[in-house]
């Protein structure tokens, strides 16, 4: 069973650049340096490359014999295909999936649909309240507006587009039963919640099983586990201005690390560059910051967050984030400039 680290206030409250994508969150590739490896011939490495959700992904698996790795990597890639094929509104598969849902392929006034998806959604439903409606799984329209645009390249949509394509309300997804959804006018797009579920429901079956020390790099949504060797893992923050240089390092153990960016996918017009990451509330791509990276306990956490924060400045950020524990923010501003939180820096150690 998945954690429920889902209540983002605690206790007390993606497919290639031609993808539908827009207020869907980017994570970046984030670039993981063994730094610390001196110790390499003496632990016990496993890995696993993979490509779900148009996204690559690494994984590796310490300390453990050859069977229980082979065994735990081949249900992480199980995992990840599910989860895909789950989430995809692009194509129809043997599951009662996203695209089942949106193209209302079911003529009965509720479609039954699978356990794991309608967590997904009821997660996707509540971050939009979280966020105050900021990530919003319902807002396929309007992605798909600026997503035609920037696959031709020709221009930017008008506002009267936007508002024309932007009827899709979250209230009109509606959740019965544990595995039903009403046949709705919708268009979901879960772009911006499968891939960091997927790797804490993958995180969560290493737990498990006994696994206690891996890493898994799913496109720069980065979870570890316990250090290999009792120190910490170093994990590289990528430029948003040089997409192979560092411009932070950051180390620890049992963390999330997401980043949330737009200046890998975006086009330019008129020397303004339109990124994926749309802002709900002028329906035009977000121009606050070039990325945004949080650390938490658990990949689903700071996958909701980094969406977010990307949207808001760096200081309507950092007050939203008291509402929350146990996160800390990194900002690269428009501007260049670079903003933490103040317990970011228990991290740079």
């Amino acid at each position: 069973m998945i954690k429920k680290c889902y209540n983002l206030y605690g206790d007390s409250m993606k497919y290639k650049n031609s993808i539908f994508i827009g207020i869907l969150v980017f994570i970046v590739v984030v670039q993981i340096i063994m730094l610390a490896f001196q110790k390499e011939r003496e632990v016990e490495v496993y890995s696993k490359n993979l490509m779900y959700m148009d996204t690559h992904i690494g994984i590796q698996v310490f300390n453990v014999d050859e069977q229980k790795a082979n065994e735990v990597l081949d249900k992480a890639n199980t995992i990840f295909s599910e989860y895909h094929d789950l989430s995809t509104r692009f194509e129809a598969n043997n599951y009662n999936n996203v695209f089942y849902i949106n193209n209302g392929l079911s003529s009965e006034e509720y479609i039954i649909i699978d356990e794991r998806l309608y967590s997904m959604i009821e997660y996707g439903k509540e971050l939009y309240y979280q966020s105050n409606g900021i990530k919003n799984i319902n807002f396929g329209n309007v992605i798909d507006v600026w997503s035609d645009y920037r696959k031709s390249m020709d221009g930017i949509p008008t506002n009267v587009e936007l508002e024309e394509a932007n009827t899709s309300n979250i209230e009109d997804i509606v959740l019965k039963d544990g595995n039903k959804i009403k046949n709705n006018d919708v268009n979901i797009d879960l772009g911006s919640v499968a891939k960091g579920y997927a790797v804490e429901v993958v995180g969560e079956m290493f737990r498990e099983e006994g696994v206690k020390s891996f890493l898994i790099n799913a496109g720069g949504n980065v979870l570890v586990g316990d250090h290999h060797s009792g120190d910490k893992f170093t994990i590289g923050l990528q430029d948003p201005d040089e997409q192979s240089g560092i411009f932070d390092i950051v180390k620890g153990e049992n963390i999330a690390v997401v980043t949330s960016g737009g200046y890998q996918r975006y086009y330019e017009v008129d020397g303004i560059n339109y990124g994926h990451i749309i802002d709900p509330s002028t329906l035009y791509p977000a121009n606050e910051n070039k990325s945004v990276t949080v650390i938490t306990d658990c990949s689903k956490k700071a996958d909701g967050l980094a969406l977010t924060l990307f949207v808001m400045n760096a200081t309507d950020g950092i007050e939203y984030l008291k509402y929350f524990e146990n996160v800390e923010a990194i900002w690269v501003t428009n501007t260049d400039d670079v903003i933490k939180t103040e317990g970011f820096s228990k991290y740079e150690l």
